[in-house]
């Protein structure tokens, strides 16, 4: 395990317990962005980061009883607060690391990732991974329900022009990953791109 996988465990195995009490409002946030795939019935779909699993019930819905719903994690508290919430009951927890996952080639329909992107220690190198695991036009989402100004703000920083998740930087990152940004959503109360696997 790199240092900065023991950094993400140790930020987040420290908030697990009281993560969800401290957004109690997101999830309306969450399923508006879920609803923006277009999931269907039967699809399989993989939660990356998805920590206490907030997005899994909203997932669930999207691709019914007969779809596949799965939520990675790298910390394991996180997904245990999942369980207490219940959230297993709409879909299979997965204790892995996003760079390295153990899933077939092209097996899933859509990849969904909530405040990931900034955790991720190599980004370009990971969604290329996660590239490899969606079929051909296949989609990727990532999510965060408040945007970056607002989210820089939270967290006493100014929002600069070598962030990640801003669009010029973003789209190249995501076109050398083997995805298409097809749309960039970042107000105050969202931040959403919405990328298509690439052949």
């Amino acid at each position: 395990m790199t240092e900065d996988h023991r950094r993400v465990q140790d930020f987040f195995t420290a908030r697990a317990a009281d993560w969800d009490s401290r957004f109690p409002d997101d999830g309306p946030a969450f399923a508006a962005a879920v609803g923006s795939l277009a999931l269907g019935p039967g699809d399989v779909v993989l939660d990356a980061g998805c920590g206490t699993g907030r997005a899994l019930p909203a997932l669930r819905a999207a691709v019914g009883p007969g779809g596949t719903v799965v939520g990675m994690d790298l910390t394991a508290a996180m997904l245990e607060s999942a369980v207490r919430a219940g959230r297993d009951r709409s879909g299979t927890l997965l204790l892995a690391d996003a760079a390295r996952l153990p899933l077939r080639t092209e097996s899933l329909d859509a990849v969904f990732a909530a405040g990931l992107i900034s955790h991720l220690s190599r980004p370009g190198p990971d969604l290329s991974e996660w590239a490899r695991v969606v079929r051909t036009g296949g989609q990727l989402a990532l999510f965060h329900p408040i945007g970056r100004a607002a989210l820089a703000a939270r967290h006493g920083r100014r929002l600069t022009d070598d962030d990640l998740r801003a669009e010029h930087n973003l789209r190249p990152l995501l076109a050398r990953s083997g995805w298409r940004l097809d749309a960039y959503t970042d107000e105050d109360d969202r931040f959403l791109a919405l990328a298509v696997r690439t052949s």
